[in-house]
């Protein structure tokens, strides 16, 4: 049977969709959510419910409802607070839905908040918070936040997130006690006797592999790792690559080992693509050797960038990879990214891409 797919677009001003049948032709529909700043959109593969979390300092957090494939919208705050007396929730940066049908919402300042109606109201999971090691994180350049937001897919009470820059930590209980997990990666803007802490890294995005849930990829501030423990410890897995310092990595929705990086130039180099030139990188084995997928992509005078959850894959066969740029290009594979095109030159900053396959 055929398959529409539905590509969620996270942008400055707004959620778009893009609707293709053939994942050649694409129709580009939006801007959703009253042009409120969208951090990240997902889709519940078993109803097709539509969530957008985002906001900022002047709208406040909210995440953004619809039950109709985006045609009609709620949204709701409540119970997106850490109390009276708190620092104000700035915006809903992380969304993820858990096995048992929970909704899950990372927040700038970092904390996690969980939704057990839809995301109709909001508990904040407070042992995350509660941690002995918060008094000491710091803020990435875009705030204390937590943006990387992993849920077991078969046993809800193992989660993982990544908050920039305090680094991945782990619950194995719901969300009740955490650890850090980040043994193995470097800081290396820290003097060089402490660039292995036990938490204080930049990790800039965090994805599990298909099929094998212990298996961890991770694109750091300093580094590109792996871990086939479940973040207990990380091998450094950037030989090969161009840059040790990227913001978005994308697993195969099917191949365990088969990941996807976008990396960029450096920290202080500018933060767009390697020589101006575009390139996704493609390992099949785990990231120990890697190819640059060039095809139909901006080879000269590319100075764009590609922000943490701006690369995706959908779940269809061949699958189809997806980015989208800080200059508002959103580029599109059907083949694994053997070739590319662009289907939407002038929207937004992008901030995020999803998927949503959907019989047709």
């Amino acid at each position: 049977m055929a398959q529409q797919t539905m590509l969620l677009i996270g942008t400055r001003k707004g959620l778009f969709i893009a609707d293709s049948a053939n994942r050649s032709d694409w129709a580009l529909r939006g801007p959703y959510c009253e042009t409120w700043p969208v951090n990240h959109a997902i889709a519940d593969p078993k109803t097709g419910t539509i969530y957008a979390g985002g906001g900022n300092e002047w709208f406040g957090p909210a995440v953004w409802k619809s039950t109709d494939q985006g045609k009609s919208w709620t949204h709701s705050s409540a119970g997106l607070s850490y109390g009276e007396g708190e620092p104000p929730i700035k915006a809903v940066w992380s969304l993820a839905l858990g096995p048992d049908g929970a909704l899950y919402a990372g927040v700038d300042p970092a904390g996690l908040f969980r939704s057990t109606d839809g995301g109709e109201s909001w508990e904040h999971v407070p042992g995350l918070r509660d941690h002995p090691t918060r008094p000491h994180w710091m803020p990435g350049g875009a705030g204390l936040i937590l943006h990387s937001l992993l849920v077991h897919p078969e046993d809800p009470n193992r989660l993982w997130v990544g908050i920039s820059s305090a680094g991945v930590f782990y619950s194995g209980d719901g969300g009740k006690s955490w650890e850090p997990r980040n043994k193995g990666t470097r800081a290396d803007y820290n003097p060089e006797d402490q660039r292995y802490p036990e938490f204080g890294q930049c990790v800039h995005s965090l994805v599990m592999a298909a099929g094998a849930p212990d298996i961890l990829y991770q694109q750091n501030h300093c580094g590109m790792y792996r871990s086939e423990d479940g973040g207990q410890s990380w091998t450094s897995i950037e030989q090969g690559l161009p840059s040790s310092f990227g913001f978005p990595a994308a697993a195969h929705p099917r191949e365990t080992g088969t990941l996807f990086l976008l990396p960029l130039n450096g920290d202080i180099a500018g933060r767009y693509v390697p020589d101006a030139k575009v390139a996704v990188y493609r390992s099949r084995d785990g990231g120990r050797n890697w190819q640059a997928l060039r095809a139909g992509l901006p080879q000269e005078n590319a100075f764009v960038g590609v922000l943490r959850q701006a690369l995706t894959t959908d779940r269809q066969s061949p699958a189809g990879i997806y980015f989208g740029t800080s200059g508002g290009q959103l580029y599109a594979s059907p083949d694994e990214g053997e070739n590319w095109r662009c289907v939407a030159p002038h929207l937004p900053v992008i901030v995020s891409l999803e998927t949503l396959s959907l019989d047709g």
